[in-house]
């Protein structure tokens, strides 16, 4: 089967190229760089640039939707929030251009993107959830940093917003704030980029997920990991982590959500989890995630799975894998370093790592631990993932911000 993976330059996108190239398939990478770390695997069978959907969501969608069209039946994988929410909003384009896609419905991708809504509703389950106020102007932003209990965080209400004018913005970071004076700094901040903020109570925990691929709200797929090391020390993007089991209350909470949201597809959804203590929903993430890597080495190949599925219609369920595999993405490992290094965000309130002692566990070698892009028989993937770093920082102009 034909395939196109998209956003070559994500680490998912590597993970997907080289299994299903494994399992058979004819696999081709898009980026809307000139050139992109999956594209370099010996894994691909060639390489497509379209326009950034940041630019225009039709336009992006119209250069895929011709890709397709010279070869019909492509199935189109998309693996950020930016081209899965283009992709699904012009769903039409590209599927009466030949191609496939593996999608729900377009309000419940909505639903699933918006972390208020999924909020509400996982708190309407039953589900443990953040104290969350939601505010769109600076009147009540000002109400609320008068009532609300320190520490707070504010996030975007959305990772990808659709603007007037058919593109989409990148809303960024969350940021904290321990008073008012720095929830007021954060505010600004985060306003600036995003029409409305959440503002959450600071839950502390570590930061685990539950990953699934479903079939119209049914299971068909799991796999847990504990982060043992995230690129951001705040909790966000694994860089380093470890297979385990299932926790069985994470697993009866994620389905109700996916079941609720009638999800079709692959999807995560991250929690903050304290020893004896319910876990906290934050998020649900409905695409390829960043170490999906790790699944595949411990026996579920989410990737080669969901193909089945579009092939056939429905795959068997398949809920056996090995735990204790480790799984570490090196450059993200390197820029937690960096991370610690700098010291935390404004207003960040729980403890940090030490200096000396992530130096260490960052130059500790521990046996028989995998790679997200590295591979003997594959290496340029990895070689790709610190040129494009480098590119990104040479190209991008550094900008007088709030640190959040």
């Amino acid at each position: 089967m034909n395939i196109l993976v998209l956003d070559g330059n994500q680490n998912q996108a590597v993970a997907c190229v080289r299994s299903l190239a494994r399992a058979g398939h004819t696999v081709f990478v898009g980026e809307a760089a000139p050139w992109s770390k999956a594209g370099w695997s010996r894994a691909s069978s060639g390489t497509f640039r379209y326009p950034s959907p940041q630019g225009s969501i039709s336009s992006f969608v119209e250069a895929v939707a011709a890709f397709v069209r010279e070869r019909p039946d492509t199935l189109v994988l998309p693996m950020t929030e930016a081209t899965t929410l283009a992709l699904s909003t012009y769903r039409d384009c590209a599927v009466s251009a030949g191609g496939r896609l593996i999608l729900p419905d377009h309000i419940d991708l909505l639903r699933a993107f918006n972390k208020s809504d999924t909020t509400r509703m996982a708190a309407s389950l039953g589900i443990a959830v953040p104290r969350t106020i939601v505010v769109s102007t600076p009147e009540q932003a000002r109400d609320t940093a008068s009532s609300v209990r320190y520490p707070v965080v504010l996030k975007p209400t959305v990772s990808q917003e659709l603007l007037p004018g058919d593109n989409l913005r990148n809303t960024g970071r969350p940021c904290y704030a321990s008073n008012s004076t720095e929830y007021e700094m954060a505010y600004r901040s985060v306003s600036s980029r995003a029409s409305s903020v959440m503002v959450q109570e600071f839950v502390t925990g570590e930061g685990t997920g539950y990953f699934a691929l479903l079939h119209h709200g049914e299971l068909r797929a799991e796999f847990a990991h504990r982060r043992i090391r995230d690129v951001h020390p705040t909790g966000s993007g694994s860089a380093l982590r470890i297979s385990v089991e299932v926790d069985p209350e994470i697993r009866r909470s994620s389905l109700a959500i996916l079941s609720a949201l009638h999800w079709h597809g692959v999807a995560m959804v991250e929690y903050r989890k304290k020893a004896r203590s319910p876990a906290v929903f934050m998020e649900v993430n409905g695409r390829f995630w960043n170490s999906l890597a790790l699944s595949c080495y411990a026996g579920v190949d989410f990737p080669t799975l969901l193909v089945q599925m579009a092939e056939d219609g429905d795959v068997s369920p398949n809920f056996e894998y090995r735990s204790n595999i480790r799984c570490r993405w090196l450059l993200g490992d390197a820029r937690h370093l960096i991370e610690v290094w700098k010291g935390p965000p404004s207003g960040y309130p729980s403890p940090y790592p030490g200096r000396l002692r992530a130096l260490f566990q960052f130059l500790k070698p521990t046996r028989g631990t995998y790679h997200d892009l590295f591979q003997w028989r594959d290496p340029l993937p990895e070689l790709g993932d610190w040129i494009h770093l480098l590119s990104r920082m040479t190209r991008e102009r550094p900008a007088r911000k709030i640190q959040c």
